[in-house]
């Protein structure tokens, strides 16, 4: 099912994807230096288990074996992770990174396979040179191989902790002065659903914005907004 794209990013950085069911998918792409360290950890556990399998076995048919595994490991163990434990390897889940598609679904065999063998072209000339100026001049620090294969890499996303209102903040549902498009509506329910990650300036600078909808500015606008919000859900 295809997706709609905004062409905005988020006040925190975020991507926000649109479905057309106006379902609202918000992905902070994840930098070079966590993407480093996620390879980092992916690179030790791969030579720890080359090391093992080294130790194991021996005689010419064991070094055939072992050839076989020294591949096999290397390219798929990356892919495997990607798309069985939900786009993460053991780097990224310790990171708390993802790699999504474009479009915010799970990554399938295709993407995995792509982003990951043009990890050859992300290392010339040397150690992930090119990998590195790709993520440095793309406004979603996608490496070549993201940017072949439609992925990202993302942070994954804690489950917000339930916010439970005191009788201070609770709000008394108000009916819009004027209609709202869905799009709009659907703006201002999620501003109260991300109120606790953003700063108490820029949700006043937000009520400002919306003083043609709420006749105050600030703090006030602030309280008819979330008020506004309420009534939308009744």
């Amino acid at each position: 099912m295809p997706f709609l794209f905004t062409t905005r990013t988020l006040i925190d950085g975020r991507l926000s994807l649109t479905t057309p069911e106006g379902t609202r998918l918000l992905l902070t792409p994840a930098g070079p230096a966590a993407r480093a360290w996620a390879w980092s950890i992916d690179f030790l556990v791969w030579i720890i288990f080359i090391v093992v399998c080294a130790t194991a076995l021996q005689g010419k048919l064991a070094q055939g074996i072992f050839a076989l595994l020294l591949f096999a490991s290397y390219w798929g163990y990356p892919i495997l992770c990607e798309v069985y434990c939900r786009g993460q390897t053991l780097g990224k889940r310790i990171m708390g990174l993802e790699v999504r598609r474009a479009n915010g679904l799970p990554v399938g065999w295709r993407d995995s396979m792509l982003r990951n063998l043009m990890l050859v072209a992300d290392f010339m000339p040397f150690f992930y040179a090119t990998g590195l100026l790709s993520m440095l001049f793309d406004r979603q620090f996608r490496r070549l191989g993201d940017i072949v294969a439609g992925t990202l890499v993302v942070y994954r996303d804690k489950p917000p902790a339930r916010r439970v209102e005191t009788e201070g903040e609770a709000a008394t549902p108000l009916p819009l002065p004027f209609p709202l498009p869905p799009q709009q509506q659907r703006a201002l329910a999620d501003l109260f659903e991300r109120e606790s990650v953003l700063p108490r300036a820029r949700l006043e600078e937000l009520g400002d914005i919306a003083q043609p909808l709420t006749g105050a500015t600030g703090a006030a606008s602030l309280e008819r907004l979330r008020s506004f919000a309420a009534g939308l859900r009744l």
